[in-house]
This record gives C-alpha cells, structure tokens and sequence, in this order.
C-alpha cells in the first residue's frame, strides 16, 4: 500500500508540474501543497481534467452539491463489494438496431374488453370526461364519432391552455386526419381495439415527424427528429388519435419549461409538478381521453398526485423508449396517465413489449381484463411508513398539517382495503444500504446524456439557473470518477437482490407515493408502481394520492388490486373546478 501511495505521489508531482492535472488525486496533491488548496481549487482543477472550464459564478453555485456528493461517496465506500457482485448494468452486444430493421413487435391486437355502451351524456364537459371504455363504447355505437371527440378536445386544450399552459405544439392536422381514418374504419366494421378513435396527448420527449419535439428545453425549442417513438406508432396502430405534444419540464425535471410553468387543474396558483407536468395537467382537466408520461425519478407519481391523476410506472423496460429523449438509460421509463386505473391498462396493452430497437424493451404477457380475482392475490404494506409521524420536525404549521392530513388518508386506504377483504401483510422496506447515496447515478447518467450541452455553454439557454437545476447538476456529475459510479451501480444490484427477499412473499405493495427513499428505490430496482388519487385536502381542495407497487413484471396483479381500491372509491371521478381565461368552465 505504501508503495502504491509513493507511485500517487509521484504522479501527482509530475502533473503538477506538468500544468495542474494532479486534480486526478486532489487530496495527496493537497498535501503536496501542505493542505492550503480549496474547494474552489480542486473543482476548477477537476473541470480541467474532463475539459471544462468552469466560472466563479458556476462553481459557487456548485459548492454545496460537491460536498452533498463527496459525502455519498463516502457512504458509498463504506459497503463492503465481494469481488462477485456485478454493476447493475447489461451489454448486449447486438450492435444498434436502425430503424427499418429487425424488430420483434409483441402480438397484439384488439384487445378483449368491451363495455356496454352507454347514453350520450348531455353535456360535452361529461363527455370529455368519460373513462375509456366508455368513450369506446359510444364510438362503436356512432353516438359519437372520432372527428367530433378530437374538436371536443382540441377546443378544450385551447380554451385552458392559457390558465394551464400544458400544450407545446397542437397535432391538429394529424389528428383530424387520423380521427377521420378511424371513422371510415368504425363504419366499415374494422374495431382496432378499445383505443380506437380515442384522442390522446404525448409528452413532448417523444418524436413524432413532421412536428417539433423540444425537450421542454429552449436549446431544442425549434427541433424536429426524423424518427417516429414507438409508443406514437403503437398508438397509431391502435387507432388513437393524437391531438397535442404537451409541456414537460426541461430535460424531464419539474413543471417549468421555456414557455413557463405548467399549473395544477385543482389549483392554478401552484404548479402541476413534473416533468410529465402537461400530461398530468390535461388529463385531470379533461383536456384528452389519455396521455403517455416517463419516470426516471418521480415523474409520472409526483405529477399524478399533484393533479389527481391515475398514472402507471410500468417495469423498466417493459415499454420501448425508442424515439424518446435519454435522461438515464438504466431508469427511464414510459407509462400511461389517465382518469383510472382501467384506462391505464388499456392503454398499457397497447404499447408494451419488445420493438427491437430499444435492447433494454422485453415482452412478456399482459391480459386485461385479468384472469386473476384480486382478493386472491397476497397484499403487503409498508408498516412503518403508515406508523410514523412524518411531520414531525416540520417548522411550518401549515405545511406540517398538510402532510398529517395526507397521512390521514393514507391510513384509510388501508383501512378500505381491509374491508374490500384483503388480508394485508405488513413488511418492511430494508434499510442495510445508503440509497439515497445512489441518486445520482441518475444525474451521472443524465450529465452523459447531454455532455454536449455543458461544454457548448448552451445550457445558460435553459430557464432554470439555481442550485438544484440541470446546468448545476450536470457540472457537479462532471466530477464523479468511473469507479465511483460503477461502484454505486454494484451496491444497487444489493439493493435489486435485497428487495426482492424482503417482498418474496407478496404480490403488491401499499406505501405512501412519498414515504421513506420508496419512490428512488424503486425507480433504481425498476419495479413497476400504481398511483392513485386517495383524498382531497379540506383547505384548499388539492388531491393527495396512495401507490401500489408490484412484483417486476407483475403489472396484471398490481394493476387488478390498485383497481378494486379504486372502484371502491369515488376520487377518481372528482372534476377540478377549473375556469377558462376569461369564462367560465364547462
């Protein structure tokens, strides 16, 4: 060991001299220099080395994260790693699938769910409003065509665009043209399925030609990508039709993109949260039948809560990200966002599994309805979340109410359940390694993705100029040496193995959407997650939301018992008192 420090010394000197790279080993060049460097110093010297010349503006802004940072490594260090115990991270040496290529759809078609088809309701605003199978229902019957349902939509998304701000580009052409094509199709007698003729609304992350696809992001405000997502083909084979590409927070993080911030239905002073902030915003608002969202760290759950929304965090890679912006290739993930629990798997089904293009993209089977009775399905929840006081400590009275409150429904849901019949199972969410210190594998991964940006100095072109914001972040993950991160993503196939032990003997998982580290945890394990509005706050009538969590690849089970909860419920069905720019709702 000795001898290893003395060649690190040594090295140390000869960059030194050689023009200050010795930020390879700041601290032994530190003690070369009889411990006077800074901080300040040893970030300027580590920009240095990657490329990078950072401001004094920039690295005081960075100062704090560096620390935050310097201080999960240390935590990260602490984990004993047997030589055994792999990254969790695959090769797959295929080469890069090309569009046009080999591909490996999931047999699909329409799906084997019909509802009865109910009477026109009297009103558009109840219209716009109805689940999915409902909406089918009328389109299969020709109470209702697809053209008139997309200018019910297109009219609404207008009319609350300017209180919401939740579109980024309308898709009028294409949606007339497609609502137009399956009308010819419902006449003709050809049923595509229960999306057939529905009009939905993409997350500005996938690529539709022919329309811009900005990111959110005012660097990209003007871009146009030649290839089609496949969820946007997937879609287009099931006869939806696409109306809007809604906002999303830039570069998929919080509500605030570059044409403002998109507001929550419920209440407009407050934003929708993010980043799938437009999808969650329009859906809750009635604005299209459905919307599709990601999550990498929250995004589809923060937003959904927010707006007493339904969304589904499937699996990782149980939906193709082709077509859609990287953030982190080991946690990004595509799901639904609609009004239930039911549209949710409707429009699972028609957008999961393998397109060989994505490698990360698996198929497995999905039926829906589900062949299982839910109450025959084994029930877990995480105890000691439901138990503990989370406010306590919270300054704010107003603030620590809100959080006692939403505890408040959160120990109700169980009790709902209980009394639907399930024989809830506590168990526990292990607490043997630091995960929190593992987030920024996300911010590493996500640095990667848009290295091009930092050096360029066109991140200055992003709305958000603070600490916690992407141009800070991404400087700060610039530091992180590739041990590190390879070291962090071997303690997470720990945390991968651990879970899986502690939830051996359960099928679904009930825990509060924000509990504990659950929602890093699982976006890190890549299990899949149900949210759900589960009540509405008394002062201002905002929704709070509960989660389910299942089993990798077990989106049937979750999906059936996150759906007997909310039928059991009526949240789901509350309406936002919205108001127009300048009228009146409805």
């Amino acid at each position: 060991m000795a001898a290893t420090l003395d060649r690190r010394q040594a090295l140390a000197r000869i960059l030194a001299a050689a023009g200050g790279a010795a930020a390879l080993f700041p601290a032994i060049a530190a003690r070369e220099r009889g411990g006077r460097e800074t901080l300040q110093e040893r970030i300027r010297r580590c920009g240095w080395l990657s490329g990078l010349e950072f401001t004094d503006d920039e690295i005081a802004l960075m100062l704090e994260g560096v620390e935050e940072l310097l201080a999960d490594l240390e935590k990260l260090r602490g984990v004993p790693l047997d030589n055994g115990v792999p990254p969790a991270l695959h090769f797959r040496p295929r080469g890069t699938p090309q569009p046009g290529g080999s591909h490996f759809p999931t047999p699909r078609g329409a799906a084997p769910f019909e509802t009865a088809a109910p009477a026109r309701p009297a009103s558009d605003e109840a219209l716009a409003f109805l689940p999915l199978g409902e909406l089918a229902a009328l389109l299969r019957s020709r109470q209702v065509s697809s053209r008139e349902l997309t200018g019910l939509y297109l009219e609404r998304l207008r009319r609350y665009d300017p209180v919401l701000h939740c579109v980024i580009s309308f898709t009028e052409d294409l949606a007339y043209a497609q609502a137009e094509r399956a009308d010819r199709e419902l006449a003709a007698g050809r049923y595509r399925g229960p999306l057939h003729g529905i009009p939905w609304g993409a997350k500005d992350l996938l690529a539709v030609p022919g329309y811009r696809t900005t990111w959110g992001a005012k660097p990209f405000e003007a871009q146009q990508r030649p290839e089609k997502a496949t969820v946007v083909a997937r879609l287009e084979e099931a006869g939806a039709v696409l109306v809007a590409k809604l906002s999303v927070g830039a570069l998929a993080w919080g509500d605030v993109w570059f044409g403002g911030k998109t507001r929550n239905p419920w209440n407009p002073q407050e934003g929708s949260s993010g980043s799938s902030a437009g999808s969650a915003a329009a859906v809750a608002a009635g604005l299209v039948g459905f919307a599709i969202g990601t999550e990498t760290w929250g995004s589809i759950v923060s937003p959904c809560t927010r707006c007493g929304a339904t969304g589904l965090r499937p699996t990782f890679g149980r939906v193709s990200r082709y077509g859609t912006m990287a953030l982190a290739w080991s946690m990004d993930k595509i799901g639904p966002i609609a009004r239930s629990v039911e549209d949710c798997a409707l429009v699972f089904a028609a957008i999961h599994g393998a397109d060989g293009l994505d490698l990360d993209a698996v198929s497995h089977p999905f039926a829906w309805p589900p062949a299982v009775d839910p109450r025959t399905l084994r029930v877990g929840y995480l105890a000691a979340l439901f138990e503990e006081d989370r406010a306590a400590g919270i300054q704010d009275p107003r603030q620590r109410d809100r959080v006692r409150e939403s505890q408040s429904f959160d120990r109700a849901t169980l009790e709902i359940l209980r009394d639907l019949g399930f024989e809830l199972v506590p168990v526990a969410l292990p607490e043997t390694y630091p995960v929190g210190a593992l987030s920024w594998i996300l911010t590493v991964e996500a640095a990667a993705a848009f290295d091009e940006l930092t050096r360029t100095g066109r991140d200055d072109l992003l709305v958000r100029q603070e600490k916690d914001a992407w141009p800070n972040v991404f400087r700060q993950a610039q530091l992180v040496p590739a041990v590190e991160y390879l070291r962090a993503n071997r303690i997470r196939t720990l945390v991968m193995q651990e879970l899986e032990r502690a939830w051996a003997e359960v099928d679904v998982v009930v825990a509060p959407s924000f509990g504990g580290d659950v929602l890093l945890r699982t976006n890190l394990t890549g299990h899949p997650c149900v949210v759900v509005p589960n009540g509405f706050r008394a002062g201002d009538g905002t929704p709070t939301s509960i989660s389910f969590l299942g089993r990798l690849h077990g989106e049937e089970a979750l999906l059936a018992v996150a759906r007997a909860y909310q039928e059991a419920t009526e949240f789901h069905l509350r309406r936002p008192p919205l108001a127009a720019a300048g009228g009146p709702a409805g």
